[in-house]
């Protein structure tokens, strides 16, 4: 899988996504395809914020690494076994491992890199290395 670009959308998805719209039936009892959580990407002077929705899991039940200036988040939602697969009616939620790689800007300072996992919620802290923060240069008078 190639790693995304912060504006690039996840392309990988999509094989499974047609498969689903010509087999609704295989979706109601196997809902276990690749999914693809939704995540937000800002950026403010000093830090670029990922934030990525994880409802329903535990924080280890997420794995954040850093190779080689890719970011990897990687992790897997379980199916209730709570309650028998026959009782259900639909199932449209996502199960199953995710993964998702973002090539990182150079100026992004690896070795501070932050995850948080609050309330279903992932948010991952780039710190922009403060050489590469832009600033105001004076003019001065010769």
């Amino acid at each position: 899988m190639m790693p995304e670009t912060f504006m690039s959308q996840n392309m990988s998805v999509l094989p499974f996504e047609m498969f689903r719209s010509f087999a609704p039936t295989f979706n109601r009892h196997w809902p276990f395809t690749a999914w693809t959580p939704p995540c937000d990407i800002y950026e403010t002077d000093k830090e670029i914020v990922l934030k990525m929705e994880l409802p329903e899991m535990r924080k280890e039940d997420v794995h954040v690494t850093l190779e080689n200036n890719v970011l990897t988040l990687r992790g897997a939602r379980k199916f209730e076994e709570a309650v028998d697969r026959e009782s259900y009616h639909r199932i449209e939620r996502k199960y199953g491992e995710f993964i998702r790689t973002f090539t990182l800007p150079t100026f992004v300072e690896g070795s501070k890199i932050v995850a948080k996992f609050k309330e279903g919620i992932l948010t991952v802290t780039l710190p922009k290395n403060p050489s590469a923060i832009s600033r105001q240069i004076e003019v001065k008078v010769m």
